[in-house]
C-alpha cells in the first residue's frame, strides 16, 4: 500500500471514528480510569472509542507492526499513528519529553522495567526474540570469502568498516558492540577470537546513524562494508548475510547462555547495559490517551494475527506471551498470556 492510500485509509477511519469497533472486553484497571465494561455503555467514553491512537515503537518493529496495520484498523475502526526510533529513544519520549503514546514497544524489555515501571505504567508483555546478524554488499571487502567459520577474521582487517547503530538510543546498537565483545569471551573452554582479533573488529567499528532500520541505506550506498543489526532486518533485504553464532548472538534464551551473554557490558548516554538474550517488551503507559485501545493492540500482537506478522518479519514469536504477575494487566491481554516473575534466565 503506497503512503498515499494509507492517508487516505486513515483519513477514513478517523471520520466513521468508533461506529465500526467491536465491543470491548476485560478491564484496565487503575490506568485507564474506569473499566472497559463502563466503556462499553451508551455512547462509551473517549478512551474506548478513540478513533486514532498513537504507538511508539523500535524500528525493528516497523516491518511487522506495518504488516499488522491494515487488518487492526479494520476490525476496530481506529487510525494507528506510528513512530519509529530505537527502543531506548522511544522510552524516552515518554518519561523524559512528557508524550503520551497508547502503546510502546521496544526490543528490550527491560528499558520497560528500568525506565518505565512504575510511574509511567505497572505492566508489560515479552511477545517476541530476535537474533544479531551480520549484513554485507557482494562488493564488500572479503565478501567473496566470508562465512560463518571465519567472519571475524574478515572483520578485522584493515581499511574495513562495520556500522552499527547508536548504542545511547537504540538496543540494536549496545547489542552489536556486545556481541562483538563476547566472541573473545570463553564459553566451555572456547571463543571464537582473542583480545586482539576484538580490537581491531573494535577499531573498525562506526556509529553512522541513530536506529538500525537506516543501516541498510548506508551499506548500499557503499558508506558501510558490513552492519551489525537484527536477523529480522537483514533476512528482509535483498543483501547477503551471516547468521552468527549462538555464542554472540544473543538469541539464546536460557541460563547457560544468559550467564554467557552477561560477561558482555557497554555504557552508553549515561546508563549502563549488561549482556542478555533478546527479548522484546510491549506495554500500555500509564499516559495512555487511548488505553482500551492500546490493550486492543497488544491483544492483537499476542495472538494469531499479530504472531503471523512478526513471524513473516523475521521475528520469532514468544508462544505464549509472557506478563507481569505484578500490574494492571488488561484482562484481554492476561487471557492470552502467562504470568510470571521471569522468562527464562531473565527477571521480569
Amino acid at each position: 500500500m503506497s503512503q498515499e492510500e494509507q492517508r487516505s485509509r486513515r483519513s477514513l477511519l478517523k471520520a466513521t471514528g468508533a461506529l465500526g469497533a467491536v465491543g470491548l472486553a476485560g478491564c484496565m484497571g487503575s490506568q485507564s480510569g474506569g473499566d472497559e465494561t463502563t466503556a462499553e455503555g451508551a455512547g462509551g467514553d473517549t478512551a474506548s472509542g478513540a478513533d486514532s491512537m498513537t504507538i511508539f515503537h523500535a524500528g525493528s518493529l516497523a516491518p511487522p507492526f506495518s504488516a499488522a496495520e491494515p487488518d487492526f484498523e479494520d476490525e476496530y475502526g481506529v487510525a494507528v499513528e506510528r513512530e519509529a526510533k530505537g527502543s531506548v529513544g522511544s522510552t524516552k519520549k515518554i518519561t523524559t519529553q512528557g508524550r503520551n503514546a497508547d502503546v510502546l514497544g521496544v526490543s528490550d524489555f527491560r528499558l520497560i522495567r528500568d525506565m518505565l515501571l512504575d510511574e509511567y505504567g505497572s505492566w508489560y508483555a515479552v511477545f517476541a526474540t530476535n537474533a544479531m546478524s551480520l549484513q554485507y554488499r557482494e562488493d564488500s571487502p572479503g565478501a567473496d570469502e566470508i562465512g560463518p567459520d571465519n567472519w571475524w577474521e574478515i572483520l578485522s582487517r584493515d581499511d574495513v568498516t562495520i556500522g552499527h547503530s547508536d548504542p545511547a538510543v537504540d538496543p540494536g546498537g549496545y547489542r552489536a558492540v556486545m556481541s562483538m565483545q563476547l566472541g573473545k569471551e570463553q564459553m566451555d573452554g572456547e571463543r571464537l577470537y582473542d583480545q586482539q582479533t576484538f580490537e581491531k573488529i573494535r577499531d573498525n567499528m562506526t556509529v553512522p546513524t541513530g536506529t538500525e532500520t537506516k543501516l541498510e541505506g548506508q551499506l548500499k550506498s557503499g558508506k558501510l562494508d558490513y552492519a551489525l543489526y537484527y536477523r529480522s532486518i537483514a533476512s528482509q533485504s535483498g543483501l547477503p548475510y551471516v547468521d552468527l553464532q549462538p555464542h554472540v548472538d544473543l538469541s539464546k534464551l536460557n541460563q547457560t547462555y544468559a550467564s554467557h551473554y552477561a560477561k558482555a557490558k557497554v555504557e552508553a548516554g549515561g546508563n549502563s547495559y549488561v549482556g542478555a538474550p533478546i527479548a522484546y517488551g510491549i506495554t500500555v503507559p500509564s499516559v495512555a490517551e487511548a488505553p482500551v485501545r492500546g490493550a486492543q493492540w497488544v491483544e492483537h500482537m499476542i495472538t494469531d494475527p499479530g504472531r503471523k506478522a512478526l513471524e513473516s518479519k523475521g521475528l520469532i514469536p514468544k508462544q505464549p506471551a509472557v506478563v507481569t504477575k505484578d500490574g494492571d494487566v488488561p484482562d484481554r491481554v492476561a487471557k492470552h498470556a502467562e504470568a510470571k516473575t521471569s522468562v527464562g534466565p531473565l527477571e521480569l
